[in-house]
């Protein structure tokens, strides 16, 4: 008797302290977000302290905070170094209890944070980092990236020029993870596009002279020089080749990753031509313009938005839809993401589109151009468009991809 009374006030216990578990995950509505960046260099202009204005929009469209939920937003800045990203990321996940990383341009920081990110069961909203290698061969149940790739990239760019004519290639790489993946994924496309890579040369990443690397570029006679680099690397190279006299001798610059803010910062007269890939522009649609009208109120430089920056509004908007899901905050990484693919993604921004198993967020991207000078009829009014990629051709198929996540 003695033994069935202790077993049933032992099951009671059980059941009240697994009751009072449970109520604890649904009332823990708290929330911390951490942007980590370039705040000072290169890649300053295409997120910095305007991803920081994007993803607090975010947090107020979210609705959440009106609901009871408290949201922090920090940031930092990576100085894209690895190891400054990774000791940030580990100080905020141990010291501040962040719950998710955001942004992370430069592809060396973002592929050492996601590794950390799994190591910890967060999250990392990537939208600034381009290697397709975060969806591939190093993806984890912890990340997620948004906007852009450079398979995409890739696809867009590459394979447009190469069926235009432009069959012979040099790159002119950013001598990182970033660069080189970017180089990798276009000469394939080149490559099956009919086209031959007549040569190449990496530079170091925050370059100011460009000189002797493009000596090499023209004395190649390719007829596409693609530049696998961005931020100020791709202005300045851009600018230098101007100088040089490239374009006008003949052969065609690609910019292979190019923003918005590289247009504004080069101006149309020495950026017009220039063809590039992209999944978002302001000037797309109503919504884009509504949204970024917003934006441009709040941004601390007073510019429109990037693709980069879109992309951390729409990738925080999901990730906070996805804790409403779960009725609370459970701190536990792999868990949210498994949830945010569960559930549809729905923005202004980029639309509806579903988020893979392989982190991947499905949207479609654009072949563009830079509009001439008198082409442009009101500011920021950049670009027209060439072309549309459906999402499905954006995106490496999941038959082709080393993400071990994907059951094949």
């Amino acid at each position: 008797m003695r033994t069935t009374l202790a077993r049933r006030y032992a099951a009671v216990i059980a059941c009240v302290g697994l009751g009072l578990a449970t109520s604890a995950f649904a009332q823990d509505k708290t929330v911390k977000i951490g942007v980590l960046n370039d705040m000072s260099s290169l890649y300053a202009d295409i997120g910095g302290p305007n991803s920081v204005a994007a993803i607090k929009m975010a947090v107020e469209d979210s609705g959440l905070v009106a609901k009871g939920w408290k949201i922090d937003v920090l940031s930092g800045d990576h100085q894209n170094k690895p190891d400054v990203g990774t000791n940030l990321g580990r100080q905020w996940i141990d010291s501040e209890k962040v719950d998710a990383i955001a942004d992370t341009p430069n592809s060396g920081v973002a592929l050492a944070v996601s590794n950390l990110i799994r190591e910890k069961n967060a999250v990392l909203l990537n939208s600034g980092a381009a290697t397709a290698d975060l969806t591939g061969k190093a993806c984890t149940p912890n990340t997620v990236s948004f906007t852009y790739d450079t398979y995409m990239l890739a696809h867009g760019t590459g394979a447009a020029l190469t069926k235009a004519g432009g069959n012979t290639w040099f790159f002119l790489t950013s001598d990182y993870a970033f660069g080189h993946a970017l180089e990798r994924d276009t000469s394939a496309v080149v490559t099956a596009s009919g086209g031959k890579v007549v040569g190449g040369v990496r530079h170091p990443i925050n370059t100011a002279d460009f000189s002797s690397f493009l000596l090499q570029a023209q004395a190649s006679k390719a007829k596409v020089i693609g530049l696998a680099n961005a931020g100020g690397d791709t202005t300045n190279a851009i600018k230098q080749a101007a100088e040089f006299g490239i374009v006008a001798g003949g052969q065609k610059l690609a910019a292979l990753l190019l923003f918005i803010n590289d247009v504004h910062s080069l101006g149309l007269k020495t950026a017009q031509g220039l063809s590039f890939t992209e999944s978002f522009y302001w000037d797309m649609n109503d919504k884009t313009r509504e949204w970024s009208k917003r934006f441009v109120k709040t941004s601390p430089k007073g510019t429109m938005p990037s693709m980069a920056v879109a992309g951390n509004y729409a990738a925080v908007l999901h990730y906070l839809k996805a804790l409403e899901a779960l009725g609370g905050n459970p701190h536990d990484g792999a868990k949210v993401v498994a949830k945010m693919k569960e559930l549809p993604t729905d923005d202004p921004l980029f639309g509806k589109g579903p988020l893979r198993v392989d982190g991947r967020r499905m949207v479609p991207a654009y072949l563009f151009e830079v509009k001439k000078p008198e082409e442009s009829k009101y500011p920021w009014d950049y670009y027209k468009m060439i072309a549309t990629i459906p999402a499905e051709e954006a995106a490496r198929p999941l038959g082709e991809s080393e993400c071990p996540l994907v059951k094949k």
